[in-house]
């Protein structure tokens, strides 16, 4: 009863093809009928063109309309006999023949046409001048005229070459007569009528001629006889058909019952690929749920499930993360992995051809084969490898045949990839956990970091103000010492070291905000030198610091607090690797380079370039240590914290440089600093006296300190260079004094306030006070915008602490650009 569906329908298909084939069609036979009514037409309307030129010719038809008619349709008929055609190329060939001669035709018509009109209009006009001519009163101009109205006749009649040269010589006859002036331009239009009809008239003949010649039925013949063997072909075709179609029709069944086991097996191998993905779900959900220590076995287990779908005795999973080789393994019992084996298969596995998958499948191994005799020598008769993409030697998934003889064959081995991608999933994130609890340790230690920048920017605030004591107090004292003497210098000294810890200060006060700093042009002398006055102090005294004396002056652009930081650290640096007595060199040099240079991890070049080197006969370090030394947090000293040499590069790559060291075990360290370089200029000696020029002459200058301490320094300072300070601890006073007077105070001094207030004061001020110029004194200047300066009436910054040199500069820049309004405001107090 199964079987009787498919028996009806075997009966049905064999009923259908048996009517096919006692119906069976003339095939084309409606497409060669309507070649030979496309052929007739393409005579007909061929003789009917030539019948419309030869009319038109004759002078009988005065317009084209027909011919044009004729035209269209000759192409018509051509056309429907090219579609007709098809594809069959003899067919095709005896068209394109034809096609020719139509445009053959079709051409020599529109050039008839053309030169047609033009000799109606020349006849037209011959005419009417010959008939002038005829009545002039001149003998010999009339017989010349007639005489070239004959010619012209036969002319028109006869197109030779005889006839041709006849109506030449009465052109050339009439053309050397004297006519009389009345009748000159009828002469010359004659004559020029007349060559234009001796020359159209045996061009027009030639083109009849030629049409004529070319209505001929070569070719039309040859495109029936075409058809026609088509036609008998086609019949022929067609009892031939009608028995084809019956044997096709058996073959389809016999197709259609081999499909179906096709089908039968295609659903059988569905089942296993169902079977298989279940195992890769149930191996995903064990990889899942697992833990990073139990990942050992675990993949172990889905080695074994994964083993059973193939029929594998071994199975193994190995890949290199970083330059660890990872190996994991499964085998039936009594069955052992060969010595290195999988190790081997690593190197083996990319010498093989795995195709644009990587899977290299081999259900019997061949001994006669190369590679297959490596594997037979292991023990493997049967083996199933999947690599990672590309032929990668980071990982590898092989499966090996041992006792079996061969490994099940299987033609959709590729989805083994899923189960690689799987396992190796799940080694890579229990290595990323490892490295996520890596990181963990490494943000506990940022946030420590935090915490100890945020304790170091309170006490540099505290620090700020400390500094402003030592550079206050050391510029009062200046002024009390001879020049040149002793104290002076160490005055000096105190206050070039001050000035370098004030910078250290808005550095440390920026640092979180990592903005462009302040640029000007650095003489890596002058700043070497201060530099060894500051390590002369610090520095064991088992180190030397030694400075090649021969080194070209160079000129860089940079912040110096953060170019002398950087040789601090490393000087440092330096030292503390010395356990034993020794020597810290320095060189500067400068290098052109014509072309771009690989330094370190970054490119420099082209351009001038100062290097300054660093050795030091230390320990030196290896190749493990060289790559780590510039990572934050990264130290070889218990007491080290890791950010020096982070910090060193840091500052020269923003300053557009880079760092490169050299170093090996008991051998000692260098390292070079790329800086890009300016023109040597000569070094210009420090002044920190405050230039006569830039004194005061009795000013009043308006100043407004929350803390009464620093007002009364500054207000000292003020007074030392020759201002006379008001000092205000409060807005409200400081804008009732100027309310109260307005043209007594020359400028103001806003000094720093905590907690960012320092522009609202100014801008109070201002109001108070539009022209009275404001210089704002603050310890950074790197979020101060212009727009919020001029908006508050700021016409100057300088630092804070005050340094009499910068406020001197500012006060004098301030009270020039305001002089004409402050004599004013005083001639206006006096009065």
């Amino acid at each position: 009863m199964k079987s009787a569906p498919a028996v009806i329908s075997v009966a049905f298909v064999l009923g259908l093809l048996t009517w096919l084939l006692l119906h069976g069609l003339n095939i084309n036979s409606a497409r060669y009928d309507s070649q030979l009514r496309a052929l007739g037409d393409f005579t007909r309307f061929e003789r009917g063109m030539t019948r419309e030129v030869l009319t038109a010719r004759a002078g009988l038809s005065r317009n084209y309309d027909a011919l044009v008619h004729m035209v269209n349709a000759y192409d018509d008929a051509l056309t429907r006999l090219r579609d007709t055609a098809g594809l069959d190329a003899e067919q095709t060939r005896v068209i394109d023949v034809l096609s020719a001669r139509a445009d053959r035709q079709e051409s020599l018509i529109e050039r008839f046409k053309s030169r047609n009109a033009l000799l109606q209009n020349s006849f037209a006009y011959f005419g009417l001048f010959s008939d002038r001519l005829a009545a002039s009163e001149s003998r010999p101009v009339v017989t010349a005229a007639s005489a070239l109205a004959a010619a012209m006749l036969r002319l028109t009649l006869d197109t030779s070459d005889a006839a041709a040269r006849q109506v030449e010589d009465r052109l050339e006859e009439l053309a050397q007569l004297q006519a009389p002036p009345a009748e000159t331009d009828s002469v010359h239009a004659l004559l020029l009528h007349g060559q234009m009809l001796h020359d159209l008239l045996p061009d027009i003949d030639t083109i009849l001629k030629t049409l004529v010649a070319e209505s001929n039925n070569r070719e039309q013949d040859a495109m029936l006889a075409v058809i026609l063997k088509r036609q008998l072909a086609a019949r022929a075709s067609a009892r031939k058909t009608r028995l084809l179609q019956y044997i096709t029709s058996l073959l389809l069944l016999s197709g259609i019952i081999y499909f179906g086991m096709l089908l039968r097996k295609r659903a059988m191998a569905l089942r296993r690929r169902a079977a298989f993905e279940h195992v890769i779900a149930n191996i995903s959900m064990l990889f899942i749920n697992s833990s990073n220590d139990g990942i050992d076995a675990d993949v172990e287990m889905a080695l074994r499930q994964l083993a059973g779908c193939i029929g594998a005795d071994r199975a193994y999973f190995a890949c290199v993360v970083g330059t660890t080789m990872h190996t994991y393994r499964w085998s039936r019992d009594g069955i052992a992995f060969e010595p290195g084996w999988p190790e081997r298969v690593l190197s083996l596995a990319p010498r093989l051809d795995g195709g644009e998958d990587g899977i290299v499948y081999i259900p019997r191994m061949n001994a006669s084969h190369p590679h297959d005799a490596m594997l037979t020598e292991a023990g493997v008769s049967g083996w199933l490898c999947i690599m990672a993409a590309y032929g990668s030697r980071d990982g590898i998934l092989g499966f090996d045949a041992v006792r079996g003889g061969a490994l099940t064959y299987w033609s959709e081995v590729s989805l083994f990839r899923m189960a690689f991608d799987a396992i190796g999933n799940a080694i890579r994130r229990a290595r990323l956990e490892g490295e996520k609890e890596r990181l963990q340790a490494s943000l506990q230690q940022a946030r420590r970091m935090e915490t100890i920048g945020t304790f170091a920017s309170g006490i540099a605030h505290n620090f700020n103000n400390i500094v402003g004591a030592i550079l206050g107090h050391a510029e009062m004292a200046d002024a009390r010492v001879a020049p040149g003497s002793r104290p002076a210098a160490s005055l000096a000294e105190i206050r070039r070291a001050g000035e370098r810890a004030r910078e250290l200060v808005e550095q440390i006060l920026g640092f979180g905000r990592r903005g462009e700093g302040r640029r000007e042009r650095v003489c890596l002398g002058t700043l070497v030198d201060e530099t060894r006055s500051l390590l002369a102090a610090s520095l064991p005294s088992h180190v030397t610091f030694e400075v090649d004396e021969t080194a070209d002056i160079a000129i860089v652009t940079g912040e110096p607090a953060q170019l002398q930081q950087v040789i601090l650290n490393l000087c440092n640096n330096a030292a503390q690797a010395m356990k034993e007595p020794g020597r810290i060199e320095l060189r500067i040099k400068v290098h052109d380079l014509v072309k771009p240079l690989s330094i370190g991890r970054s490119e420099v070049g082209p351009g001038r370039f100062t290097v300054i080197s660093v050795a030091d006969p230390g320990p030196g370090m290896d190749e493990a240590t060289l790559e780590r030394i510039f990572e934050p947090f990264f130290t070889t000293r218990p007491d080290g914290n890791g950010l020096g040499l982070a910090t060193v590069r840091e500052i020269v790559e923003q300053h557009g440089g880079a760092v490169a060291v050299q170093s090996r075990p008991d051998a000692g360290t260098r390292f070079d600093i790329w800086l890009p370089s300016g023109e040597p200029v000569e070094p210009q000696p420090a002044q920190h006296g405050s230039d006569p020029a830039f004194l005061g002459a009795g000013e009043t200058v308006l100043v407004i300190d929350t803390d009464r301490r620093r007002l009364l320094r500054y207000e000292e300072i003020l007074a030392a260079l020759g201002y006379e300070p008001v000092g205000f601890t409060g807005l409200a006073e400081a804008i009732a004094a100027c309310r109260a007077a307005h043209a007594r105070f020359d400028a103001a001094l806003v000094c720093h306030l905590p907690g960012g207030s320092s522009l609202d004061l100014a801008a109070a001020l201002h109001d108070a006070a539009p022209a009275l110029p404001i210089i704002l004194a603050a310890p950074s200047t790197r979020d101060l915008a212009m727009p919020s300066l001029k908006t508050s009436g700021i016409t100057e910054l300088v630092h804070h602490p005050l340094a009499s040199a910068e406020l001197a500069s500012a006060l004098a820049r301030s009270l020039v650009s305001s002089a004409t309004s402050g004599r004013l405001r005083r001639a206006a107090g006096a009065s």
